[in-house]
């Protein structure tokens, strides 16, 4: 709850048109900014790809020692990048503009208790191994990494894709803009698994959530999904969102 007050002042605080997206985010990013918490209270983290969102300035209101690490080009950063960021540096946030793909992450060994990225990896249109490897040398001994992505093959899809409605991005995003922000490949459990055997991961965990419908445009979808995300959170591979958990071994 605490975590919950802090993310609805915060969210107070960004430029008025992004107020009410923000706050149907609150859900999502007080479980990702508990769960990082409890892991490394008061500890320090960086964040991938988090653009102007609610999670790396949340992190810092709750005591962490947090980098935000993203490129900005997205459009909607774009739009009020410069008034939403004022919102992280005046709460403590550290920001960096980078491509991390080309650029890498730019943190020094061991310096980081956590690293995150989340709905960030299937926008990249290269391979993030090599990114990987620098998370595992920027973590210190014992630190954690982890990764949220949407899931290629959860049940939403598997029911809908024979119906014809399975599309990634809509034309509009793909045509319109010179240049191309969406999804590029969405991975599923076994490909989280990969990741976590080439990263040399230990202590890894795959957990599944259903964010998408809480913020659905049908109210029925919205009244229903907690419900159904408590029955599928204990069948990850069926889940909308998808959490790679896993540890740099400690010394």
């Amino acid at each position: 709850m605490r975590i919950r007050n802090s993310l609805e002042r915060l969210a107070l605080s960004y430029p008025p048109g992004r107020r009410q997206g923000l706050r149907r985010e609150i859900d999502r990013q007080a479980f990702q900014i508990g769960l990082v918490h409890r892991l490394a209270p008061g500890g320090s983290i960086a964040d991938i790809g988090g653009g102007t969102g609610l999670f790396s300035v949340g992190c810092a209101a709750v005591g962490m020692t947090a980098v935000l690490i993203d490129d900005f080009a997205d459009p909607a950063n774009r739009t009020s990048g410069d008034e939403a960021l004022h919102v992280h540096r005046t709460n403590g946030v550290k920001i960096e503009t980078r491509d991390v793909i080309t650029d890498g992450l730019g943190l020094g060994p061991d310096s980081m208790d956590v690293i995150t990225t989340f709905d960030s990896m299937e926008h990249w249109h290269a391979s993030p191994k090599r990114l990987f490897a620098e998370v595992m040398t920027a973590l210190r001994a014992g630190g954690w990494f982890l990764l949220g992505v949407p899931n290629c093959v959860a049940l939403r899809k598997r029911l809908t894709v024979p119906l014809g409605h399975g599309k990634w991005s809509s034309m509009e995003v793909w045509y319109e803009q010179p240049t191309f922000r969406g999804h590029v490949r969405e991975p599923d459990v076994d490909d989280l698994r990969y990741i976590a055997r080439d990263m040399g991961l230990v202590d890894v965990r795959i957990m599944g959530r259903n964010w998408q419908g809480y913020g659905h445009r049908l109210a029925v979808v919205r009244t229903l999904t907690p419900v159904a995300d408590r029955l599928l959170t204990a069948f990850p591979s069926l889940c909308s969102d998808l959490y790679l958990l896993g540890r740099k071994t400690p010394c």
